[in-house]
């Protein structure tokens, strides 16, 4: 029963962080269910998977009521994302099968990479988006925007990390959408990749559902509180002492 309330607290602190800082789910659920839960890595990741698909349903609605997402954009990225996520979800079924439980700790330090890049890319999100203002588009091709998918896809199977942060930095440095249709398009293919990820992962028995749903009873309303407190507390600075942290705990996944 403890653990049950452990496991719904963690969903709540985690849902008002997202509401509050934008900073993805994956990257801050994961350390948690793998540190402080004791979460297997591969569990980990395919439960963190199909919990950010359902996060991520109701604001991919509100977005496309709003009409700020690029279809046509969501289409491009999914051709790559989809059989990237296959293949990343392979390599990690290819690992397990070679070395077992081994393939938790290659798990851990992918994970670990991610979370030193990934906060380093928000904490200089501004700077980027500065310098690329008035910047023409870099790329102009559907095909391009493929690729990027097909990179975070392959990400996404194997850490379910980077649905949402990797791809609106990469759409962002390649790209020049509004901020409001960046978002709404990458919160609404995250969806269709997170799905896609999810449910791999639970057919290969890599997903919890009584975890997925504990953290999800908690990150709904946590999610809520966090998006109302946005105008009452200092979120530039939340932010940046998140990913302070987030990059210690990348630090410590890689030299542990």
């Amino acid at each position: 029963m403890e653990l049950l309330a452990a496991k719904i607290v963690v969903g709540f602190v985690v849902g008002v962080l997202i509401g509050l800082t934008g900073v993805g789910g994956g990257v801050l659920l994961l350390p948690v269910l793998i540190f402080g839960l004791r979460v297997p890595a591969i569990v980990a990741v395919g439960s963190d998977a199909l919990f950010n698909f359902f996060t991520k349903i109701p604001a991919g609605l509100l977005h496309l009521r709003k009409g700020t997402v690029r279809k046509k954009v969501v289409v491009s990225l999914a051709m790559g994302s989809v059989p990237g996520s296959i293949c990343g979800v392979a390599l990690l079924t290819h690992l397990r099968h070679l070395y077992g439980n081994g393939v938790n700790d290659f798990i851990k330090m992918a994970i670990g990479v991610l979370l030193i890049v990934i906060p380093t890319l928000l904490l200089l999100q501004t700077k980027i988006e500065e310098r690329i203002a008035h910047r023409p588009p870099t790329l102009r091709s559907f095909a391009g925007m493929s690729v990027i998918g097909l990179v975070a896809g392959f990400l996404v199977g194997m850490t379910s990390v980077g649905s949402g942060s990797i791809i609106m930095m990469l759409l962002l440095l390649f790209y020049s959408f509004q901020p409001k249709v960046n978002v709404g398009t990458d919160i609404v293919h995250a969806v269709i990749l997170t799905g896609v990820t999810g449910f791999l992962h639970f057919r290969l028995g890599n997903v919890d559902p009584t975890l997925v749903a504990t953290l999800l009873i908690g990150s709904i309303p946590g999610g809520l509180l966090g998006s109302h407190l946005t105008t009452r507390v200092p979120v530039i600075w939340l932010r940046r002492l998140l990913c302070t942290l987030l990059l210690i705990t990348g630090a410590r996944m890689l030299w542990a």
